[in-house]
């Protein structure tokens, strides 16, 4: 079974088009299943209808002319219960509906399983047989497997119909792609794909109107490609394996204008573009060798693909694709990648990035976090679009709610350009009154701190209300270098932050690397990252790397007494103590040699990251061991509900406002106070207006946050009152679910005439 699905699955992704390729598909199912008919419907969500898209054995005239409602027929039966349903004698089921056009009157049996991805019902593919029979539990499964198989490929596909204008597959005019919030705001602007590698695999195929152009085009780029594997003949010798010059004698056959090339320019002729072409070919090809069962032919697939990704790049780069080092950032950007990195962030002004698009990714990943700091809207896990679908065009998107809309057109354009301008009046309105103190309307007074990382100088200066750093991320200068910074240079990093700033704490995370964020000259391969050497269990294995640290830090401190010290990804006393007696080891050393020089060393006040859900029940025994506590709500969110933050597959499970981690928060400050130790917020909780209620509810009184939401959060605390706040808490903990606890807090604050910060992504 397997391989004949392999098989059906590979044929159909290489036709371009979605109705040709449910067509094939049909026609497959019934084949192979041996039975008499093979029907596809897909969902229309707009217009709340089914629409019968392919069928081999039923009328094919009433393709794209039949539709069923939701709750009507077996079919809609079949999506009612998004499960398969398996009838012996269709016609007498009290669901049974007929519909005249499809002339299924000589048909009994009927098997339909839905089509589904990322829960939502895509459509329904059934199978039909003249007799009264009941399906067998093969072939339920084998119609369940497949359906699992190709619902990603309908999503991607009703996605490619967007911009190919010669395509019939767009008939819910879809023009939008459902993602992640990654972080809030709103954009609109010219996409600017970066790390996209040219693969067939990931082209989307298009049509031309300008046939000698693209022969043209394909010609030159197997030139090149001609000379590029001569080249790499020439480098490796006379001395090749016999296996190996069988590879290049294979190329230099494919590049041969009578082989692939006749090929590649009679789909010319069919009006597909030089690359389409080519992909169309070569996937054909690549799949008949695949099929064949010498091992040696199957690896001929491979080389096949090799060779025209190739001469793909070439083509694309032959015809004025950008790169990397040559692009052109427009002056509304919008960063597209697979997965960003602060490097790629660093390739654009402030001025130019508007938006930022990650592929790969969740809301709590580290890109959403680097976008949230710099506040740029950004959308997060587009999973299975590719780049190549995204490069060059106009984007609009929307970080509240993740959505991102490809092409809007003129009406919508417009509708888009007024919310960003509303968005742009609401913050100016707060920016206007942010020299004001957090207090509430009933005086509880708020510290607010920074986080900090990408420029902790540039951050303060900009936040000059926010009370010091309640987080600085050392590891992105890490990040950003291709070996581990020196002391000396880590010294002056931390020197120019603390005296910049020596009437504000400013608390330092020790290197938190590892699960989402590695160091490119420290590689760490792990099944599990996000439950194995990270933060500081790292440093304590490798006490080099953590003393350097810490003898910086303090150095950095010598004739100051604003350095607080945070230890991340604590899980248990023992590395409280192991931790306590290096950094002594390094005060002792530092404070001797400041000594000399006449300087005084002040203690740094030592803190523990509550991110491990472990450590919550110890901590009465841990306050007495450290100076504070930092409640890092996006690893004890991601630990308490075992939900990888950076999964997009189950990113929609994660949240902070889930009833079981908001009662994890209250009874931490209420544990605090009962130790009497200082007690901060720094995960992103903290720079949420919702999030932020529930906190001040709870009693927590510092909170440290992106510095774009500073201003913000200032704003919510004065426009609130403490008693009205207090009042909300123990409705809140109740709540079954976080749509419950967002559904409250969103409520009290329209109430108090803050909805402008409530949005639904309209």
């Amino acid at each position: 079974m397997l391989t004949t699905l392999k098989r059906i699955v590979q044929e159909v992704n290489q036709i371009p088009g979605l109705e040709p390729a449910l067509e094939r598909l049909a026609t497959l199912v019934r084949e192979t299943m041996e039975v008499d008919s093979c029907s596809i419907y897909l969902a229309d969500h707009k217009n709340q209808v089914l629409v019968l898209k392919a069928t081999d054995g039923l009328e094919k005239s009433a393709i794209n002319k039949v539709k069923l409602n939701f709750n009507e027929g077996l079919i809609g039966l079949v999506v009612q219960r998004e499960e398969p349903l398996n009838i012996e004698n269709a016609p007498i089921h009290p669901r049974f509906k007929h519909y005249p056009e499809v002339n299924e009157d000589a048909f009994f049996a009927f098997i339909g399983t839905p089509i589904i991805h990322q829960r939502k019902v895509l459509g329904v593919i059934s199978m039909q047989q003249k007799s009264i029979r009941r399906f067998t539990e093969d072939e339920e499964s084998f119609l369940v497997t497949l359906a699992t198989q190709i619902g990603l490929e309908i999503a991607n596909a009703e996605i490619r119909g967007v911009l190919d204008v010669n395509s019939e597959t767009n008939f819910d005019a879809h023009k939008s792609i459902n993602g992640l919030p990654g972080a809030p705001g709103l954009a609109l602007g010219q996409a600017v794909v970066l790390n996209m590698k040219h693969e067939l695999s990931q082209l989307i195929a298009r049509k031309t109107t300008d046939q000698p152009k693209e022969v043209d085009r394909y010609r030159k780029a197997v030139e090149l490609t001609r000379t590029q594997v001569d080249r790499l003949s020439d480098n490796l010798g006379d001395s090749l394996p016999e296996d190996v010059k069988a590879i290049f004698q294979l190329y230099h056959q494919l590049l041969d204008a009578n082989s692939l090339g006749r090929e590649v320019e009679q789909k010319i002729r069919e009006n597909w573009d030089a690359a389409s072409s080519l992909k169309l070919v070569v996937e054909n090809y690549a799949a008949k060798f695949a099929a064949m069962e010498d091992p040696y032919m199957q690896e001929r697939a491979v080389d096949i693909v090799d060779l025209s990704n190739r001469i793909l790049h070439n083509i694309m780069n032959g015809s004025g694709s950008p790169t990397n080092t040559d692009r052109n950032i427009p002056e509304n950007a919008i960063l597209v990648a697979r997965e960003v990195s602060a490097p790629m962030l660093a390739e654009f002004s402030a001025e130019k990035l508007k938006g930022i698009v990650s592929i790969e990714g969740s809301n709590n990943s580290h890109a959403a976090i680097l976008a949230r700091a710099m506040g740029v809207p950004a959308v997060m896990g587009l999973r299975g679009v590719p780049l190549s679908l995204l490069n060059h065009q106009e984007l609009f998107v929307d970080g509240y709610s993740g959505l991102v809309v490809l092409a809007p057109e003129e009406q919508a354009r417009t509708e888009f350009l007024q919310l960003i301008a509303d968005e742009e009046a609401l913050v100016k309105r707060i920016e206007s009154e942010s020299d004001r103190p957090a207090i509430s309307e009933d005086g509880c007074e708020m510290t607010l701190l920074v986080n900090a990382g990408l420029s902790a100088g540039l951050e303060m200066e900009q936040n000059k209300q926010g009370a010091g750093v309640g987080l600085y991320r050392t590891e992105i200068p890490f990040m950003l270098r291709e070996r581990f910074p020196s002391e000396q240079e880590q010294f002056e990093l931390y020197h120019s932050l603390l005296s910049a700033h020596p009437d504000k704490e400013m608390t330092m995370r020790t290197l938190d690397v590892g699960g989402d964020k590695p160091l490119s000259y420290f590689p760490i391969s792990e099944e599990n990252p996000f439950l194995g050497w990270r933060g500081i269990r790292l440093t304590l294995d490798h006490p080099e790397i953590f003393l350097v640290q810490v003898r910086a830090m303090l150095k950095a401190s010598i004739g100051l007494k604003n350095l607080h010290i945070l230890l991340p990804m604590v899980s248990s006393i023992s590395e409280i103590d192991e931790s306590n007696r290096l950094i002594k080891q390094a005060f002792d050393e530092v404070e001797e040699d400041a000594l000399k020089t006449g300087k005084v060393l002040s203690k740094p006040a030592i803190g523990v990251m509550l991110e491990v859900p472990a450590i919550l029940f110890q901590l009465e025994l841990i306050a007495e061991k450290v100076d504070f506590f930092s409640v890092g709500t996006n690893d004890l969110t991601q630990y308490l509900l075992a939900v990888d933050r950076n999964n997009s597959r189950v990113a929609q499970l994660y949240s902070s406002y889930h009833p079981s981690v908001l009662i994890a928060l209250n009874q931490i400050v209420q544990t605090s106070k009962r130790c009497n130790i200082p007690v901060t917020v720094c995960g992103e909780l903290a720079g949420e207006p919702s999030g932020v209620l529930i906190l001040m509810a709870m009693g927590y009184r510092k909170l440290s946050m992106n510095a774009h939401s500073l201003r913000k959060i200032n704003w919510v605390i004065r426009n609130v009152s403490m008693k009205e706040l207090e009042a909300l808490l123990s409705e809140i903990l109740s709540c079954a679910g976080p749509e419950n606890v967002k559904t409250i807090v969103d409520q009290y604050l329209e109430l108090k005439g803050l909805g402008g910060l409530v949005r639904a992504g309209s």
